[in-house]
């Protein structure tokens, strides 16, 4: 526990001595190219809640371009500010191209915190929600009809169509015919395609 406590007082003081560096050197860039007075001040605050709202929207997975974008943005001018003050640039004779990037940063900046803190962030067509228009125009799945039972249930002997009689009398006079026997159920049912119990019925009435 002590030892975490240690690693992380560390890296809060090793962080905290980067930022002030860092917080100084926008100032003295700011005040050499003319902002003098709190206006110097404002600068190193403006580049690093540019760097915190870059931060954030990268943290929350969402909309990663524009924050890389604005992170890389605010890096260089942090950067550039601190390599400026290491005796590459005379800040008693700061270039003209400088001054006009220093001027022009408070639009740069408002810009940018505003896209990154008031733009919504891209949600994917899977997680929109469906109009009920939408789903009343879907159409509904029809219920699947009963087909036709695999044997019709067997007339009762009284309701036997007269015409199917008569052809089973045919067949059955054939049958005695060429066997001599009279036909029974069974074949009398093979022939004619009929349940079992109808061939029986109409048997019945044959004999």
């Amino acid at each position: 526990m002590r030892a975490h406590l240690a690693r992380v007082d560390a890296v809060l003081i090793q962080a905290v001595i980067a930022a002030a560096l860092s917080f100084a050197h926008l100032h003295d860039i700011a005040a050499a190219a003319g902002q003098d007075g709190w206006k110097a001040w404002a600068y190193p605050i403006s580049v690093d809640l540019l760097l915190v709202a870059a931060w954030r929207r990268l943290r929350s997975g969402s909309s990663r371009a524009a924050g890389w974008s604005w992170f890389l943005i605010a890096l260089v001018a942090s950067l550039g500010a601190n390599v400026a003050t290491a005796g590459l640039l005379d800040l008693a004779d700061v270039p003209a191209w400088l001054r006009i990037l220093v001027a022009g940063w408070p639009a740069v900046a408002f810009l940018g915190g505003t896209l990154l803190a008031h733009t919504a962030p891209m949600r994917s067509t899977a997680d929109e929600p469906h109009d009920d228009a939408d789903a009343e125009a879907l159409p509904e799945p029809r219920a699947e009809l009963p087909g036709p039972p695999a044997n019709p249930p067997a007339r009762p002997q009284g309701e036997i169509p007269p015409a199917l009689v008569q052809h089973a009398r045919k067949i059955a006079d054939d049958h005695r015919a060429r066997t001599g026997t009279a036909i029974d159920a069974t074949t009398l049912r093979a022939r004619l395609g009929v349940p079992a119990p109808l061939a029986e019925a109409i048997a019945a009435q044959l004999t």
